[in-house]
């Protein structure tokens, strides 16, 4: 029945689709403005929104240009779903423009489809397929539309400032069958407070790093400029060679007497960096083969140390793991270095129930305080959990399994959705067993099959829970 009912609506659910993964939503802090606090183009994404609920006749209501919501169906309780609209930045090596959507027999492909544009999308054309059918409410819906999940969460944070909890709800941004736990995530930077003078003149400098743009991604390339005073040639070597030996891409080119150093790697959610390839470890890891400069030597002998090739936590002292939750990761998303300003490195670590992060975080501080390095912009996120036999959880698998026939049980995640924000928030779908993960990745895309087939899940689940109640 439910798959019959999207069928009406495919056309025009792909053309809405493709009208929001067109708008290039990445945060842009250099363009905001205190009309777009996260700039332009998450504050355009968000405004799409609102247009699509001001042509199906639902109210909207705006937080600041951060987060906003659409609303309809009457009652007491407070159904929410919380979605987002902003993306992490396309990165390189895409077939097609990123913002540009591809639409093929069975695909889209564009920057966002998966996380978080179609699963929206899914969700919001499930309510209004619901609504369209004159349904008897039992309960008020609220979906809530975020601008900044990708990054601070600056949008949750603002709405929850003053407008209303939902009792229950759903983020339509993980996976299927239904996740009910979430790891804790916390990010910082590690700064380098102590910057050595050299006694001696030093046979290469370190004048730049740079690689990453979030903490939650894996950077896919890094850029080095060194100046080389002797054996310029036998530093490209090397350079070389450690490529070989690791199987990488780079590249070298010299400009102005500045040795430019490019390593090439994988980009992958930050949740599980070890299937990723960090590039700024890589070449940070080539770097401290050399004789640098003392700061810089420090900065990279301490990325060595306690970060290079150790996904979960194991060289900071802080392995972990949990059978409901698994291990704890640590992902290091953003690195710099500048010669006057000292090294960077930005850390997005993971943990499951049961890990004293206060007590692990107050140790390594003091440890790495010696070397000359602090921690700087702590945000913590503590796990999240909601009991699986909750009624509310059961309706939700009931109607997965009625439209998928697949049994599998709700599970845990290492990653971090908008149901965090509730007290009994579950994250639910979009993404199917079979669908290949693209998120944060070149060349995402959703089938059109996932995109239904998610729509028929949330209409089943939407029904039972806010119409027969």
């Amino acid at each position: 029945m439910w798959r019959e009912k999207v069928q009406e609506y495919e056309t025009q659910m792909i053309e809405d689709l493709k009208g929001l993964l067109a708008i290039k939503s990445v945060r842009n802090d250099a363009e905001a403005t205190e009309d777009a606090p996260v700039g332009p183009g998450p504050k355009a994404a968000l405004e799409y929104m609102y247009q699509l609920a001001e042509r199906d006749r639902f109210n909207t209501f705006d937080t600041d240009h951060l987060a906003g919501r659409i609303e309809l169906g009457k009652g007491e309780e407070l159904f929410g779903i919380l979605g987002h609209v902003d993306v992490v930045p396309a990165g390189d090596g895409w077939d097609t423009d990123p913002f540009d959507p591809v639409e093929t027999d069975d695909r889209i492909i564009a920057r966002g489809t998966l996380d978080d544009k179609g699963p929206t999308i899914a969700a919001y054309y499930a309510v209004k397929i619901l609504n369209d059918m004159n349904v008897d409410w039992k309960k008020r819906i609220h979906i809530i539309i975020g601008t900044d999940e990708e990054s601070d969460w600056k949008c949750t944070d603002r709405y929850f400032k003053t407008e209303e909890m939902p009792t229950i709800g759903i983020a339509p941004d993980a996976e299927f069958p239904l996740i009910h736990g979430e790891k804790g995530i916390t990010t910082f930077t590690i700064k380098q407070q102590t910057l050595t003078l050299d006694d001696d003149e030093p046979e290469i400098e370190l004048k730049q790093f740079v690689s990453g743009e979030r903490f939650n991604m894996v950077p896919d390339v890094a850029h080095a400029n060194i100046l080389v005073k002797e054996n310029m040639t036998d530093t490209i070597q090397r350079f070389e060679a450690f490529l070989s030996e690791h199987q990488l891409e780079g590249q070298h080119e010299i400009d102005s007497g500045i040795l430019k150093l490019t390593v090439f790697g994988k980009a992958v959610h930050g949740m599980d960096p070890s299937i990723g390839v960090n590039a700024g470890l890589y070449l940070i890891h080539f770097l401290n083969t050399l004789n640098l400069n003392q700061s810089a030597q420090s900065w990279t002998s301490f990325g060595e140390k306690y970060l290079f090739d150790s996904h979960f936590g194991e060289k900071m002292g802080m392995k972990f793991h949990s059978d409901m939750m698994g291990d704890l990761t640590t992902n290091i998303g953003i690195i710099r270095y500048d010669l006057d300003e000292g090294g960077s490195f930005g850390i997005n670590l993971r943990y499951p129930e049961g890990f004293d992060f206060d007590r692990a975080i107050k140790d390594y501080t003091a440890e790495i305080q010696e070397l000359g390095f602090d921690i700087e912009s702590l945000k913590v996120q503590t796990p999240h959990f909601v009991n699986p036999e909750d009624p509310f959880v059961q309706k939700l698998l009931t109607a997965y399994r009625n439209q998928t026939g697949d049994m599998r049980p709700s599970f845990t995640i290492g990653g971090g959705t908008y149901a965090r924000n509730l007290d009994k928030g579950v994250a639910f779908g979009a993404m199917f067993e079979d669908s290949e993960d693209l998120m944060h990745q070149k060349n995402e895309y959703i089938t059109k099959k996932q995109l239904f087939d998610a729509t028929s899940i949330y209409l089943e689940a939407i029904y039972a829970v806010c119409v027969e109640g």
